[in-house]
């Protein structure tokens, strides 16, 4: 049989309250540091991307792009003349809509 001095059944000795402590103030420095390298990384991440997504000037292939859109939406052509079709400029197009849907809503005043 064995001595119960040297097997009690339990634990003999109390916890280290400094080192629960000492370990504890270490995780949560740890996780500060962490968290700040985290939200530094994600504001770096975020304006890189920022300034390859908007800031970085237009390609050569879509400034192209843009000028010949420009163009057709500036520009007069006879699309097909057997039938009329015709191509005017975007803002003279739009004046002619107002001008007509304005027409059409006044109603005649008599005096």
């Amino acid at each position: 049989m064995t001595d119960p001095k040297e097997n009690p059944g339990y634990e003999k000795s109390d916890v280290s309250v400094n080192k629960i402590i000492i370990w504890g103030v270490l995780a949560v420095i740890l996780l500060i540091v962490f968290v700040v390298f985290i939200m530094d990384y994600y504001v770096a991440t975020k304006e890189r991307l920022i300034y390859e997504k908007v800031l970085t000037p237009p390609s050569a292939a879509l400034r192209e792009l843009r000028a010949r859109e420009t163009e057709i939406l500036n520009s007069y052509k006879i699309l097909d003349s057997t039938q009329g079709v015709y191509r005017i400029p975007i803002d003279r197009a739009m004046q002619i809509l107002a001008d007509d849907a304005h027409r059409t809503k006044t109603p005649d005043v008599k005096n």
